[in-house]
């Protein structure tokens, strides 16, 4: 046996960083994935601030508390039926879903902001009812859409990512509060609109982020949880830190900026983690192409054929 070398192949790729084969690799990412449907999640629990404008729409539209009480029945009521969103998702991709969730969402919250502000008539109870049931349903499109396709490309972690995101979604009211109070001050009508088109836009935003992906194996998986794990927690204690502090001392305007901004930089430290995962899968993927293309090959020679003739014999004669 003897060794041969392959017919010529092209060139193996170049060890170089190459920024566009990276943006490509982070955008089309299950990490980076991840990181977006944290943000969709994070913006999905607009129904806990009912407590918060409940106050401006009873004050506004001359609601008694009998009817406030029936806005949040049926706030309650489409927060918790989510068979609409699961059978949608089970015929159609999953950005459409998202999409309808976005569209439900402005819609709902956007028409009850117009009614806040009398930029429109007011509406009956009954309409005021369907708006805030429509708004409050879209939650479970964004959760039908990003949670479960998240576990269908992490199947193997799926227990401690459903609890990272159902952990975003009671972080979000805290979120919402915040971001608020930094854009708008305490005005509690902007509340409204603001968790009308801020979750719109995020879906819109990662709509095509959100898939389901081909599942391939990560040594350091479990690791990369406990990353997420521990800024989630972070996320948490700096919430209620300035929930409590600012219960007892009255920020400026630069304060809520800077409390929102210490808040969105821990929402979106995950991204990092995102970025690190997804080049650390780019030069594996390149280290394997290299290692494919300056394969030996090994080529077994056959024996020349022998003649199944006997060859003639030269007898001498003496002469």
């Amino acid at each position: 046996m003897d060794r041969q070398s392959a017919p010529p192949q092209p060139p193996p790729p170049s060890g170089g960083f190459s920024p566009c084969r990276f943006v490509k690799q982070v955008l089309l990412g299950r990490w980076f994935m991840m990181f977006a449907s944290f943000l969709i999640m994070a913006g999905a629990g607009a129904t806990y601030l009912f407590g918060v404008y409940s106050k401006v729409i009873k004050s506004t539209l001359g609601y008694d508390q009998s009817t406030l009480n029936l806005l949040g029945s049926f706030k309650d009521l489409g927060a918790n039926v989510g068979v609409l969103s699961g059978l949608i998702a089970e015929v159609t991709p999953t950005w459409f879903v998202l999409l309808i969730g976005s569209a439900m969402n402005f819609a709902g919250y956007f028409m009850i902001w117009l009614a806040v502000t009398k930029k429109i008539s007011k509406p009956s109870v009954w309409q005021m009812c369907m708006y805030i049931c429509m708004g409050a349903n879209s939650q479970n499109f964004a959760n039908t859409g990003s949670l479960v396709t998240c576990v269908k490309n992490f199947p193997e972690s799926r227990g401690m990512l459903i609890g990272l995101m159902k952990g975003f979604i009671g972080l979000s009211g805290a979120v919402f509060t915040q971001l608020y109070l930094a854009i708008y001050g305490n005005d509690a009508e902007s509340l409204i609109l603001l968790i009308g088109w801020l979750p719109a836009v995020i879906s819109i935003l990662f709509v095509f982020n959100i898939r389901t992906m081909k599942i391939s194996r990560h040594l350091n998986e479990v690791k990369v949880f406990y990353e997420y794990l521990i800024i989630s927690v972070s996320l948490a204690l700096c919430l209620m830190g300035l929930t409590i502090a600012q219960k007892y001392v009255d920020f400026s305007h630069v304060g809520y900026i800077i409390s929102a901004t210490a808040v969105c930089f821990l929402l979106f430290l995950p991204c990092l983690i995102a970025f690190r995962e997804e080049f650390t899968t780019l030069r594996l993927k390149e280290q394997a192409a290299r290692a494919g293309l300056s394969r030996v090959v090994l080529v077994e020679e056959k024996p020349p054929l022998v003649s199944s003739k006997p060859e003639p014999e030269i007898v001498e004669v003496p002469g």
